[in-house]
């Protein structure tokens, strides 16, 4: 491993680690180095995740919490100061997805992907925004990595919330970065497209899952692997370098 891509020292905080993109990204942070707080809800899965972690030589903290947990957020922080240090890598990646039409009695999953996708991201962020701003300040790195989507920049049918709380993530990391660029902080928000991970298991929409199998058998699907080595790399800049905004698409997916 190149020497500018190691993130040796660094603390990171991973939301939505017990699956997906969260789970690659751990596993990947900690093999450049990072000491690395899993956060989610399913706590067999963080144990498992943090042994393999730990088996690798890594260092790896669990910490079983709901991102709509304003104090399980607020007692994290502290936990995870106490076991690993101070924070200065933060991906907020904890998300839902569901293909819902308007007027057929789907506000439950309409919340539900609000609460998740926004106001959970939206709790993550002011939870961890002070020890970002004072790792800064101390003359290392500091990141916050939000996880958006294309669908921010689309337009699909029967997605409409969805892509409306992703559109509101990517607009809330370009303010966010207004508000604490400054102060040193690098705000980073990352849009995949089609990322094979057990999302799309949980959609129930018939048409949907139909457009999810036919682009499956057009086209090659990212990993979520390959969104974990990006982040990797947009962290491992030097600390002057920022990338405020990466989209990042399967090769044939238009």
């Amino acid at each position: 491993m190149s020497e500018s891509h190691s993130l040796s020292g660094r603390i990171a905080v991973v939301t939505g680690a017990s699956s997906g993109i969260g789970e690659a990204t751990a596993r990947k942070l900690a093999a450049r180095g990072a000491s690395v707080a899993l956060l989610a809800r399913r706590k067999d899965r963080l144990h498992a995740l943090a042994a393999d972690i730990q088996k690798g030589g890594g260092r790896a903290l669990t910490v079983a919490v709901d991102v709509n947990d304003a104090k399980g957020l607020a007692e994290a922080t502290h936990v995870i100061a106490g076991e690993l240090g101070p924070v200065d890598l933060v991906v907020n990646n904890a998300g839902v997805v569901e293909a819902a039409t308007f007027g057929a009695g789907r506000m439950a999953d309409f919340e539900k992907m609000i609460d998740v996708n926004l106001k959970g991201a939206v709790r993550v962020a002011d939870a961890f925004a002070a020890p970002l701003i004072a790792a800064a300040q101390k003359g290392g790195p500091a990141d916050l990595v939000n996880i958006s989507s294309v669908a921010a920049q689309g337009v699909y049918a029967n997605f409409a919330v969805y892509c409306a709380t992703k559109a509101a993530i990517t607009h809330l990391s370009r303010n966010l970065r207004v508000e604490l660029g400054p102060q040193k902080v690098r705000v980073s928000v990352i849009e995949p497209g089609l990322v094979e991970t057990e999302l799309q298991g949980h959609v129930t929409d018939d048409t949907a899952n139909q457009w999810f199998e036919s682009a499956r058998k057009s086209f090659s699907w990212l990993a979520s692997d390959d969104i974990a080595e990006t982040i990797a790399f947009a962290t491992a800049l030097p600390r002057h370098v920022n990338i405020e905004r990466l989209t990042v698409l399967p090769t044939q997916q238009v």
